[in-house]
């Protein structure tokens, strides 16, 4: 009798010692894969904004730098716009201030007054528009942030009911029963929780950044425009 006994101890299955993502995953509903997937899904899309932001900013900040300095030294500033085509936001909003002061220009300057706002309207809109452009994805990093802990929390619910239920088809209040199914749905609120902390972080952190550097943009439009405006006072 005491060998069958420890022969039954023996092939038991071990208990496990830790959790185990991944099972976890797997022995879950299909409905809790579902948001689980989802989630790692939005985190991954989510690290890849944050580092292609980070190069991004890193360059163009770089590049604005370089441009701004020699642009500020230059004998033909007409020349410096135009003599390259490298997507640099001070040079592209020099080149829309160009643009309108040749248009408005072109035959003689009738309305100096007008000329100064038109220039000053073309300048802020294309600050505005390379900010924007700046920050078109970073609506997502905020969507994620906001909505990731609420998709776990229903995958939790979900996980939840299903143990409930899986509680009245076996008739018994063991934890045992419902142990498992409430640890895999607690698991996609932590994924949730993994989605979205880093969203809310990287989204405070780049809008600092985006609104840093459309201020600098601005500072040249408006140093851009009293150059324009001396220079229309002595026409």
């Amino acid at each position: 009798m005491l060998l069958n006994t420890l022969a039954a101890v023996a092939a038991a299955p071990a208990a496990p010692t830790r959790l185990d993502p991944l099972e976890l995953f797997l022995q879950a509903d299909i409905v809790v894969q579902i948001v689980m997937a989802g989630l790692i899904l939005a985190s991954i899309w989510v690290w890849a904004i944050i580092v292609s932001f980070l190069l991004k900013i890193g360059r163009l900040d770089a590049q604005n730098r370089r441009f701004e300095k020699a642009f500020w030294r230059a004998d033909d500033v007409e020349a410096m716009v135009t003599g390259d085509n490298k997507p640099v936001p001070s040079r592209t909003v020099a080149a829309a201030g160009l643009a309108e002061w040749r248009r408005s220009t072109r035959d003689g300057v009738r309305d100096k007054d007008g000329l100064r706002q038109r220039l000053s309207a073309t300048l802020d809109s294309a600050v505005t528009a390379e900010s924007d452009r700046l920050a078109a994805r970073l609506n997502f990093l905020a969507t994620v942030g906001s909505v990731a802990p609420f998709v776990g929390l229903f995958g939790t619910v979900w996980g939840i009911m299903n143990s409930f239920f899986q509680i009245g088809a076996q008739a018994s209040t063991s934890l045992a029963v419902v142990a498992p199914g409430i640890s895999e749905a607690l698991f996609a609120t932590a994924i949730g929780l993994f989605a979205a902390i880093p969203a809310v972080i990287a989204y405070n952190r780049f809008s600092f950044r985006v609104n840093g550097f459309e201020t600098r943009l601005y500072r040249f439009a408006d140093r851009f425009n009293a150059s324009l405006s001396r220079e229309l006072e002595s026409m």
